[in-house]
């Protein structure tokens, strides 16, 4: 009897789990259902390279559309799964049609948090970054000389706030929390990228929550802080997080707490029901965890479709995450998660530093910034198990690559 494969979603975690599992497996029938008009792409590129038109649509797709059908794989787009049902292994479409599995994989993804109608939050003009749909419209605001204020000091906003004003757009960021970054990165790295932000002209309020938007015949006109200072624009994007589409998972009686849970071998509570990507939590050094980020969504995928094909594969992630913000790259090897210790560290090219986290001495996490050799440094120890103490990281004459050699 031929393998019924029932893939949902169309992001990243989609595309690694039907690449790797038809490698595994050339017989499988594999089907991808996915509620946009196209393949599986990549989103980190959408708000830089896509939304300065860098970046073709063709451009995104991880796959062509040429190789779902080279690989026997039917690709239903603009469709989405209105139920699950584990028990009949049975999936209800939206054109009132089912499709039977035998194995489900969930590569639900996530979607953007939006400000509550009662606060303006429905004006026209206010607009979130999570689609290609959504980067088509924010790209037709990208003219010189608009007035944009960004809601949200995390990577999403400040990538978005590097777009505007390279582009000659007015930007004014406002986040919330004390400092830029903070549920994500140290102070200092927080403090490196406000100051970049601000060399470039971008006015950056922190500390401070938005009280509500203001419209003129349903279209925003101005946002007004919490503090009231009143700042005039012509849009508004929002990047204050993300939500991860586990609604389905949760109706099907899987387990869902801040994710869809599963297991070491990416499988939920229903052993035929595997899920991946952004909205999959999983334990990670004794907490449940999501990762929001390429590489997870990869290796995670890639998990799934071992353990499928009958390998019996555990996911132990080492994580990866990057940030292009101006001409500046930052990368991120190891999950700060925990730490109480930060040592500075020039980094190895002119203009570049790292940010090394510690837990007492245990090394978690580097932020490298314009530093790309201490990044792949720190993520080659990261994943052999080696280590670099905190003295280690604060000696500018060590060469951080002689550590790989003990």
């Amino acid at each position: 009897m031929v393998k019924k494969i029932l893939v949902i979603g169309g992001g990243q975690a989609a595309a690694s789990f039907l690449t790797k599992y038809r490698s595994l497996d050339q017989n499988a029938e594999l089907t991808l259902v996915g509620d946009e008009a196209v393949a599986p792409y990549q989103r980190p590129p959408l708000s830089k390279k896509y939304a300065t038109g860098d970046m073709t649509a063709e451009q995104l797709l991880l796959r062509p559309d040429e190789w779902y059908e080279q690989n026997n794989v039917r690709c239903l787009k603009d469709t989405s799964v209105t139920k699950v049902d584990g028990s009949a292994k049975m999936a209800t479409l939206s054109d009132g049609t089912s499709l039977d599995w035998d194995q489900l994989v969930l590569t639900t993804g996530s979607r953007a948090r939006r400000l509550p109608a009662g606060i303006g939050g429905d004006l026209d003009g206010i607009h979130v970054l999570r689609s290609l749909a959504d980067a088509d419209v924010l790209s037709s605001e990208l003219v010189e000389g608009k007035r944009v204020a960004i809601i949200g000091g995390g990577y999403i906003g400040l990538e978005a706030a590097a777009v505007c004003a390279s582009r000659g757009l007015s930007v004014t960021l406002v986040e919330a929390a004390d400092r830029i970054l903070q549920r994500v990165a140290c102070e200092q790295t927080s403090d490196w990228f406000r100051h970049l932000h601000e060399r470039k002209g971008v006015t950056i309020h922190e500390g401070i929550c938005l009280d509500r938007f203001e419209g003129d015949d349903g279209k925003i006109v101005k946002a007004v802080l919490s503090n009231g200072i009143e700042i005039d624009v012509d849009f508004v994007l929002v990047g204050i997080g993300i939500i991860p589409n586990a609604e389905l998972a949760a109706d099907a009686g899987l387990l869902v707490e801040t994710g869809i849970v599963v297991n070491e071998n990416c499988q939920t509570s229903n052993p035929d029901i595997y899920a991946a990507g952004d909205c999959a939590a999983f334990q990670y050094k004794g907490e449940l965890t999501r990762l929001e980020s390429v590489q997870n969504a990869i290796d995670q995928a890639e998990c799934a479709a071992k353990n499928i094909a009958g390998e019996a594969i555990e996911y132990s992630p080492y994580p990866w995450f990057w940030s292009d913000q101006y001409d500046v790259k930052l990368q991120i090897a190891g999950l700060n998660r925990g730490y109480d210790k930060i040592v500075v560290r020039p980094g190895e090219r002119e203009g570049g530093i790292a940010h090394f986290y510690f837990k007492g001495d245990e090394f978690l996490a580097v932020d490298a910034i314009n530093d790309p050799r201490t990044y792949m440094v720190c993520k080659k120890l990261l994943e052999t198990g080696k280590t670099i103490t905190p003295e280690q990281a604060a000696d500018r004459e060590l060469q951080l690559k002689s550590l790989m050699q003990n």
